[in-house]
């Protein structure tokens, strides 16, 4: 019997063998899989925890405002006046009527600086609207010009709230900007239609969702709002209808509400010094004296500014440019006067004779005969009542005491409905007392005089103080809450990502589940409390009963696990440091001057760190890692100061600080010279990454495409828009505009379409970084051929850093999509953010740090460094809201907020995609425990911002008194709330979900360790 040929006897005794390593991959798999799931669950549990935490102090922080829903009715004025009221529409509600209609302009974002002759011609907004100073000073007795103070927050709808109303804003209702809903209170609007008048309203359409169903459908006509690159189709829409309406013999309207928003749009996207806002203005001027003109002597005109802008043209906070808007008013009969203080001409600024915004509502009340609304709280403008020659003191008192009862009423309504003590109001009370004695005796003498006047403006200004600190009273209750809810779960992070024993992907089901029997049983728990008649909700009562039960079961898990996870401690130099640095940084928020200069701090915090790293590279005993750790520790100091170089300031900051972020102080666009950095970008930035690729020599297959090719022409694609986007600006291409905008759109499109939806399936089917060569088979003079051959040697290049190289790609992907969504300055910051990060992994691996906190620290304090230099600071106006058109024409849901994410939070969310490379970078294929090294990684990383959110939380409510709160704190506090729920999610989703795809490939290729 033949024996069987030397291969067969080979194959068969390898086969039982491949079968066993086969089953143990596949089983592995498995595991490894279902690992990967629970830790997915165990951070959307950390997440909820976060977003749980937020809306409890959320909920007792950002102000509310009880409104009543009394309304003021015609027939029923709050006081008796000495000429009996006419108690009718027809002659006047509470007060004769003066005029029959009015037309209300309001010029968006108008602020009073624009509407003032200057001999300063150095800026375009300055001698460009000159009609209301002009009618102002030639015609006192027909016009008056006055700075109109906005309340804050400076946002749209809450500022029509206030102008319609009367009452002041909560800080909370600024997040509806975007999302009005109707106004139910007593406001002018609703009171005009109950007086049967037939409304119009012309231009944005923020109008219909305050007073839905208020205007005549046949007249009215609303555009889109919120597409700030467009500066002409609302502005032209608004004049082609109005001026017919005007000229119009048969005049079916009562009251004409235009919004005109081509200058709050220029501001946007120009700023204010620019020449596009000198030629908005212009049109203002000319569309001005054509309504002017068309008006006849029974009609007002009013026009205003909801608000002002800064000097880079965004608005939303409280600085002097953004509440500092103009109101003027003109008829053509000669009502108005100076008498009350001999003060012809206009103020020539706005820090002179200001009335507040929520004044007009009372003012065109009275003027127009109706009643005035329940809850006002504003005074009546003493140019539109004191007379055109001698000052009517008796008109005046007149107009003062109807409003000031008025407030009196509210004032006796509210304290009831919130049961309120008598002594919150008894300062108020005297005063009105004392008013009204005053007044009844000037009655009896004379006639009401200046004094009795003195004294009604005395308790209005007395109550409105009252009000304002009712309204900022907060619900500690529910603060404590939330801040203890974070406080546990920055606790639960810290053991969790730091415990001296490294996280061991086995124990994920005991955690899961423990959590979930606990959190049930929290749940169940606070339902019976909720039986008890305890005071919150049964949804507030439910939620807490459910994360409090959930931490138990955490701190229980801790218990169960028999090799327990120790207390968290730093055993390195630079992990003592990440602690220092957190720690330094936590404090430091209930500074305001900390604060406001925190993007200095974290300069300061981060070149520590370069040389700390640069210093423990030089004590490296392998001359290899030395000399790299230094080279690299001298890169991320290099990149962190060429960074420190795009600044945007604040207003705080001034005159300490100059911007260079776009190309003046006073300009939303980029210099000329700045648009050569996204072509650098595209030249040196794929080169440079290359170059950390073939330091492993993983500059093969895959990089090859995706680096080389597909980065290079993703770079350049974005560096093309946004010169087309300056030719845009500055008018350089004789292109059809909508031509251009549509290229430019295409173009953004397809850079977002290749970096997300291609690079994310590129990333999930891409190989290994790897290239496997052999040498060439030496001549063998053995005759015999039959005899087997000896295995050939094989180079495997890329081998030594095939997670690393493979995972960056997912880096890149988002790289691509935030660079094109900021203006150069900004890229070129991201740029540097990239070779900061690679320059990080090499200092990691140089100086063993893989288990560090150092590494996911720092990686977070970048991205927060990065958010100052892409042109953001904690402040609602930084917000670059024309991002959500760069690749859209109209606003879209979902897709325009996530491009506003994307633009203001993308340094934190490259940072947060990059964070398992800090484990992964240099490691061989087969390392055990990479799935726990990830997940403390991760924990670390959103440890950082855990901690920063709860500081500023924690300071924020403990400074709610402060005068400062709603200018530094509220702002720093919500900018860190959304950053911590934007790295959550995208750490968990894409950081922790693409580390699974990267095992698969790589274990696919050589095995699972």
């Amino acid at each position: 019997m033949g024996t069987a040929p030397p291969s067969s006897s080979l194959t068969q005794e390898l086969d039982p063998l491949d079968d066993s390593i086969t089953r143990n991959n596949r089983r592995k798999a498995v595991q490894f899989k279902a690992s990967h799931a629970l830790l997915i669950i165990f951070f959307l549990w950390i997440l909820a925890l976060h977003a749980l935490g937020i809306y409890f102090f959320t909920k007792g922080f950002l102000l509310t405002r009880q409104v009543l829903n009394h309304k003021s009715d015609c027939a029923s004025p709050p006081i008796v006046l000495p000429r009996a009221s006419p108690r009718s529409y027809g002659a006047g509600c509470w007060y004769p009527k003066t005029f029959d209609k009015a037309v209300v302009i309001i010029i968006d974002a108008l602020r009073y600086d624009f509407t003032v002759p200057t001999n300063d011609t150095t800026h375009h907004f300055h001698n460009a609207l000159d009609v209301l100073h002009e009618t102002a000073v030639q015609q006192p007795e027909t016009a008056f010009l006055l700075p109109f103070i906005a309340d804050a927050p400076t946002a749209t709808l809450q500022r029509l709230k206030g102008l319609t109303t009367g009452t002041l804003p909560a800080f909370v209702d600024v997040g509806s900007n975007f999302a009005g809903t109707a106004i139910e209170e007593d406001n002018l609007v609703a009171q005009l239609r109950d007086a049967a008048k037939t409304l119009v309203h012309l231009g944005d359409d923020t109008w219909h969702s305050l007073f839905p169903g208020h205007f005549d459908p046949n007249l009215t006509h609303a555009y889109d709002s919120f597409n700030v690159w467009d500066l002409h189709t609302v502005d032209n829409g608004v004049t082609e209808h109005l001026l017919p309406l005007l000229h119009s013999e048969a005049k079916h309207w009562d009251v004409i509400f235009g919004h005109y928003l081509g200058v709050d749009h220029a501001g946007h996207r120009y700023g204010p010094d620019h020449i596009a806002m000198n030629e908005k203005l212009k049109q203002m001027d000319r569309t001005l004296r054509d309504i002017i003109a068309a008006l006849d002597d029974k009609t007002l005109l009013i026009v205003m500014g909801d608000h002002g802008m800064d000097t880079k043209g965004d608005h939303g906070g409280e600085s002097d440019d953004e509440v500092e808007a103009a109101l003027w008013m003109y008829s053509k009969k000669a009502i108005f006067g100076h008498g009350h203080n001999s003060l012809l001409e206009p103020p020539r600024t706005a820090k002179e004779r200001r009335v507040s915004q929520i004044d007009l509502v009372p003012t065109l009340a009275l003027l127009l005969g109706l009643p005035i609304p329940f809850n006002n709280l504003g005074s009546p403008i003493s140019e539109a009542f004191v007379g055109p020659k001698k000052p009517d003191w008796e008109k005046l008192a007149s107009v003062n005491a109807l409003c000031a009862a008025q407030i009196q009423r509210y004032q006796h309504a509210y304290s009831a409905a919130r049961g309120l003590d008598n002594e919150v109001f008894s300062a108020a009370n005297i005063l009105w007392t004392v008013a009204l004695e005053m007044w009844q005796g000037a009655k009896q003498k004379t006639a009401p005089n200046a004094e009795s006047l003195a004294a009604f403006v005395r308790y209005q200004a007395e109550n409105l103080r009252v009000c304002r600190s009712l309204w900022a009273s907060f619900d500690v209750p529910s603060m404590i809450y939330g801040i203890l809810v974070l406080g546990c779960t920055l606790a639960i992070l810290g053991y969790y990502a730091r415990a001296t024993t490294p996280f061991r992907a086995e124990d994920s089901p005991l955690f899961v589940r423990l959590i979930a029997i606990y959190a049930a049983m929290g749940l169940a728990l606070g339902l019976s409390f909720r039986l008890t008649g305890i005071s919150l909700g049964t949804l507030d009562i439910s939620l807490l009963g459910t994360a409090g039960g959930s931490i138990v079961g955490f701190a229980y898990t801790i218990l169960e696990i028999p090799s327990g996870y120790p207390l968290p401690a730093p055993n390195t130099t630079l992990g003592w440091l990440s602690l220092l640095l957190t720690v330094l940084q936590a404090i430091g928020f209930a500074s305001n001057s900390f604060t406001i200069w925190e993007d200095e701090i974290l300069l300061m915090f981060l070149a520590t760190f370069g040389f700390m790293s640069l210093a423990a590279s030089i004590r490296q005993p392998g001359i290899k890692d030395r000399v790299l750790g230094m080279i690299q520790s001298s890169v991320f100091l290099v990149c962190t100061r060429i960074a420190s170089l795009s600044r945007l300031c604040r207003e705080e900051q001034m005159p300490y600080c100059r911007s260079t972020y776009y190309s003046s102080a006073t300009s939303s666009t980029s210099a000329f010279w700045q648009l050569v950095i996204p072509f650098a970008l595209a030249i040196l930035l794929p080169s440079f990454v290359k170059g950390y690729y073939k330091g492993t020599r993983s500059y093969v297959g895959s990089a090859v495409l995706w680096i080389g090719v597909g980065l290079r022409m993703s770079l350049l694609a974005s560096a093309i828009y946004w010169f087309l986007d300056a030719a845009d600006d500055n008018n350089w291409i004789s292109v059809n505009e909508d031509i251009l905008r549509l290229v430019k759109t295409s173009i953004a499109q397809l850079v977002l379409g290749i970096s997300l939806v291609a690079g994310t399936t590129y990333y999930i089917w891409a190989t290994p970084c790897i290239s496997i060569e052999t040498p060439s088979e030496q001549k063998n003079g053995n005759a015999d051929t039959k005899q087997p051959k000896k295995p050939k040697n094989m180079a495997v290049f890329g081998y030594s850093n095939m997670h690393g190289s493979r995972y960056f790609f997912l880096v890149t992907n988002y790289l691509m999509a935030i660079i094109l969504l900021q203006k150069p300055m900004g890229g070129g910051s991201i740029g540097l953010l990239t070779l900061q990060i690679l320059a990080l992994l090499e200092i990691i691996d140089c100086n063993n740090l893989s288990r560090s906190a150092i590494g996911p620290i720092i990686l977070a304090m970048l991205g927060n460094f990065h958010f100052f230099k892409t042109g953001h600071q904690a402040t609602l106006s930084s917000i670059q809201w024309e991002t959500a058109f760069i690749a859209l024409k109209t606003i879209r849901y979902p897709w325009s907020p996530f491009l506003v994410i994307l633009n203001t939070y993308g340094a934190q969310i490259i940072t947060a995609v990059a964070v398992p490379l800090t484990v992964l970078w240099k490691q061989p294929p087969k390392k055990k425990g990479l799935l726990g090294d990830v997940a403390m990684a991760v924990g670390t990383f959103l440890l950082y911002h855990a901690a920063v959110n709860l500081a500023t939380t924690m300071w924020a409510g403990w400074l709610r008194r402060h005068l400062m709160l709603y200018r530094i704190f509220s702002p720093r506090f919500m900018t860190g709330a959304v950053a911590l729920l934007v790295v959550d999610l995208v750490g968990i989703v894409v950081a922790v979900g693409g580390f699974r795809w990267n095992v698969v490939s790589v274990s696919e290729v050589f095995g699972w360790a």
